[in-house]
């Protein structure tokens, strides 16, 4: 039996909320982010896309495209409290709910609470409670896998639903450009294109061993991708595998006492996080980001739980300290994230948390 399987993306999540709560700002290009120097997009609205604005675009870019931009500071408590909504929504139909953000997630409707035979209804029925709700629009892909599914939701933004039968995919596949095959970015398409793969129908023509070969264990993926082969579960449950915290600074941080205040400040914030989520590990690890962009990580793993803000700051301050290249560079970014020693590194994700720009879209 094929499965059932929905991806529903919500439409420019933040910007359209902002867009809602301020007629102002409704039909303006309008980036939700900071507007000044060293500033971020966190999200455009679609009349801000057509400009050439996008996710993590730095600000002045953004304003160098379109003069007229309007920033709108984040407000992730508020776009929390709407994803709760959908996220409600999504459990009327199935309990089988994979959030993968604040603004997407996957459903199985395979067997659901409705007992209806059709995915693409229920992909409509959710689309409209949404809109009712929220007074947001949402995108939706239906098909018999979760890559078929994610793609078909990215498909006819905004406001849109597409499905992919099982009967039609092959075809589908063959056509579709491979950036937009899940898991291909810009680099891997790029090297796929020095090799002659430019669709779907390109890329099936790579055996498994030869994908392997130029990809690494993503070239498995690929083989599968191209034959619209897709096994992953719907996971209800994701366990959470390290939850972190880090802080873009304003200007280059270089004096100790300066990297101190901003560590304490992320060990306060990441232990107030982990004690919420309930969250125990045994390692820490320290991130810091030059102001040449090049990175830095230091671990350490200890024998007990880290549960205060004195272990987490004390074991932050002796990974600092190990950083023999603070004598010679600026510090941009640093972070600090706790991660479970006993987690299976094969599904590790982090939940990373930004202290001045708290941006996930």
């Amino acid at each position: 039996m094929n499965r059932k399987i929905i991806h529903v993306d919500m439409d420019a999540f933040y910007a359209s909320i902002e867009q809602r709560d301020n007629p102002a700002y409704r039909g303006k290009p309008v980036a939700v982010g900071y507007g000044e120097r060293r500033g971020v997009v966190a999200a455009a609205s679609y009349e801000a896309r057509r400009y050439g604005i996008h996710s993590a675009m730095p600000s002045v870019t953004a304003l160098r495209k379109c003069p007229h931009l309007i920033f709108v500071m984040p407000r992730f408590d508020h776009y929390r409290q709407v994803s709760n909504q959908i996220m409600q929504i999504f459990l009327e139909y199935t309990d089988k709910v994979e959030p993968l953000s604040l603004d997407e997630a996957f459903l199985d409707v395979t067997v659901n609470h409705k007992g209806s035979r059709s995915a693409t209804l229920i992909a409509k029925e959710i689309k409209q409670k949404i809109f009712n709700r929220t007074r947001l629009t949402a995108s939706a892909g239906v098909s018999y896998n979760k890559f078929l599914a994610k793609i078909a939701s990215d498909y006819k933004k905004p406001n849109g639903l597409f499905v992919i039968e099982p009967s039609d995919a092959e075809a589908f596949l063959e056509t579709l450009p491979v950036n937009k095959f899940f898991g291909v970015g810009k680099v891997t398409a790029a090297r796929m294109e020095e090799l002659g793969i430019k669709t779907g129908a390109d890329l099936r023509q790579w055996s498994e061993v030869d994908l392997v070969h130029e990809f690494g264990k993503a070239g498995i993926a690929y083989y599968h991708f191209a034959r619209g082969v897709d096994e992953r579960e719907v996971e209800s449950e994701r366990v959470r595998k390290s939850l972190g915290a880090e802080e873009t600074f304003s200007d280059d941080l270089s004096e100790m006492v300066d990297l101190l205040a901003a560590l304490h400040q992320l060990a306060a914030e990441l232990q107030r996080r982990a004690e919420k989520k309930k969250f125990l590990a045994r390692t820490l690890t320290l991130k810091i980001k030059f102001a040449d962009f090049t990175q830095i990580t230091r671990s350490r793993t200890v024998t007990y739980y880290l549960r205060t803000y004195n272990q987490l700051f004390d074991l932050g301050k002796e990974l600092l300290l190990q950083v023999d290249e603070l004598q010679d560079q600026k510090i941009r970014l640093m972070g600090l994230t706790l991660k479970n020693a006993d987690a299976d590194e094969s599904t590790h994700t982090v939940d990373a948390i930004q202290l001045s720009l708290d941006f996930k879209d």
